[in-house]
């Protein structure tokens, strides 16, 4: 029985689960957005909230801890000057998980993990596009 033991195994080992949380919690900092399985965003949440509490403080220990896990000052230096400061007001739940159907290959359940306050990008509007796009109606 798995009486009080926490955190999914993934079938990897702890070395693999590390790399494999470092690099999805390099890839949600770098782009504020990832797609990946159900079970995998579900253990993210907590890994980079507890790493966004932590930079939320912005002393030097904090970043060297932060650039322990990651292995990036570059990443580092987004998350803590860039998207820790939107979220001083807020003290929890600085993620979400939206759920995306399944994949095709295999039907796992997809996810997608982004930030709170994340928000799609516009796409810029091509002018010529636009053009071609009236005389064609028109």
């Amino acid at each position: 029985m798995r009486h009080k033991i926490s955190g999914r195994k993934l079938n990897r080992t702890s070395s693999h689960r590390r790399a494999l949380f470092a690099n999805l919690a390099k890839a949600l900092i770098e782009n504020e957005s990832i797609q990946t399985t159900l079970p995998k965003a579900k253990e993210l949440r907590p890994y980079i909230e507890k790493m966004l509490t932590k930079a939320r403080l912005n002393t030097l220990h904090v970043r060297r801890q932060l650039v322990s896990a990651l292995g990036s000052e570059l990443l580092v230096k987004k998350f803590i000057e860039e998207i820790a400061p939107r979220f001083k007001a807020r003290s929890g739940g600085y993620t979400r998980i939206v759920k995306a159907g399944f994949r095709y290959g295999d039907n796992a359940p997809m996810a997608v993990i982004q930030f709170v306050d994340y928000t799609v990008p516009a796409l810029p509007m091509n002018e010529e596009l636009e053009d071609s796009k009236e005389e064609a109606t028109a």
